[in-house]
């Protein structure tokens, strides 16, 4: 018998960025945000929230004047760890951004991916010291699992806005939100959503998050001088600096949001992701997965290496990090590196694990909207690294006008996972 089969080709829908939010280390908006990174300003400082003195590490960057109160009632605040907490706060005040008014949406076609690396730390440290302090009756707040779970902010965001699209969270270690991204992107462009709230959270400035990175001597311990701590691509760097945060985008197709009127940031047109599968916490030091990662979503997009104009690199500021990601990009552009501008914002931020690659793609959304591309920080021309070749355009020290076209915004995680977004500026 003779089968016949159909295929049909869908065309892919046009995903555009509509709106933003931002809580970091250098500010409580997206505008706030980035505004400090344009200007080159350090998020890093002494750690406020323990006493710190007996760790090898005593600094972070701390979320600094955050109230929930301000967005959320107090006893639902309560019932919500901090990385969650940011979370719903930088999904208002996208939202906001937005002018997305929920009474005119179908719901069922709005929805969250969100992205955390370690979901709510805080309450499980806080929860199981208190036990150990007590007797030896098993005593737990009822709101312990779903506070500290890492799915509960998407949870938190769609139950608050009444979202019944998609709904899910992704954790790749520091590539949490990239993923989330990228998945957000893909459920628009397929047809499966209008609306999608996307980019992640994580609240680790903890007794366990700065001393279990301080065990892997992962972290700068320059104690002297917390904010020239991270200083990617210079020779003494030591590690990169713990910070915590959150970033939310809205992707919406561009139909939907050409039909009411939104103003438009930025398009998303391709991402990539694949693994190392070397290491637990090490990246492959040839850069193999680095280079796949940014090959596919080049690919993805359908854009040639020659025409890219911007990098922000996932730049950790370690020894080991950073070189094998510019010997990856090297590989794909080949020549045309020394065209481009490359940075890491990471040196003012820190490194927010599963937040960083939201709020590094809202860096690389408003450059390419304002055509400046924030500065890398704390290298000291004298400050080099044989093995880093300084012919690229690090864009240290100061932002640099550039009218960019498209950027790329790269993030690895531990467990060898990697994400790569291609962004373009908007035009119609």
């Amino acid at each position: 018998m003779l089968y016949l089969y159909s295929i049909t080709f869908m065309e892919l829908k046009r995903v555009v960025i509509t709106g933003l939010g931002a809580i970091t280390p250098l500010g409580n908006t997206a505008p706030g945000t980035w505004t400090a990174l344009v200007n080159g300003v350090s998020g890093i400082a002494p750690i406020t929230a323990f006493d710190a003195t007996n760790f090898k590490t005593q600094f972070a960057g701390e979320v600094k004047g955050f109230d929930p109160t301000a967005v959320i009632d107090k006893k639902e605040a309560r019932k919500m760890d901090r990385y969650s907490q940011f979370s719903v706060c930088v999904a208002e005040e996208a939202m906001r951004d937005s002018g997305l008014d929920l009474e005119k949406e179908d719901r069922s076609r709005v929805g969250v991916i969100w992205g955390s690396g370690m979901g709510g730390l805080q309450t499980m440290e806080s929860e199981i010291i208190d036990f150990a302090k007590g007797d030896s009756v098993p005593r737990f707040n009822p709101f312990m699992i779903p506070k500290a779970i890492p799915s509960i902010a998407a949870g938190q965001i769609s139950i608050r806005l009444g979202l019944g699209g998609p709904s899910f969270s992704v954790s790749t270690a520091c590539s949490s939100s990239s993923h989330a991204v990228g998945s957000a992107f893909d459920q628009i462009r397929l047809g499966h959503a209008d609306v999608l709230l996307t980019g992640g959270a994580d609240a680790d400035i903890t007794f366990t998050g700065i001393g279990g990175f301080n065990s892997l001597h992962a972290l700068s311990t320059r104690n002297d001088s917390p904010a020239t701590a991270s200083r990617p691509f210079s020779k003494s760097r030591d590690g990169f600096v713990l910070g915590e945060g959150a970033a939310c985008l809205i992707l919406e197709e561009y139909e939907h949001a050409k039909a009411r009127g939104a103003k438009i940031y930025a398009e998303i047109i391709g991402e990539g992701m694949t693994s190392d599968a070397y290491h637990m916490t090490a990246p492959d030091p040839e850069g193999k997965g680095a280079e796949r990662v940014m090959r596919s979503a080049l690919r993805d997009a359908g854009v040639e290496p020659e025409q890219v104009d911007f990098i922000n690199t996932h730049g950790t500021s370690t020894p080991l990090g950073d070189v094998t990601e510019l010997l990856a990009i090297k590989r794909v552009f080949g020549e045309h590196v020394y065209d481009m501008n490359l940075d890491s914002t990471k040196s003012m931020t820190g490194h927010l694990i599963g937040a960083t690659g939201a709020v590094e793609a809202m860096a690389c959304v408003m450059a390419l909207k304002e055509g400046i591309i924030p500065p890398t920080i704390n290298h000291d021309p004298e400050d080099v690294d044989e093995n880093i070749d300084y012919r690229i355009n690090f864009t240290f020290d100061k932002a640099q006008k550039r009218d960019i076209r498209y950027a790329l915004s790269n993030t690895f995680g531990f467990g060898g996972h990697n994400a790569c977004l291609v962004f373009k500026k908007w035009e119609e």
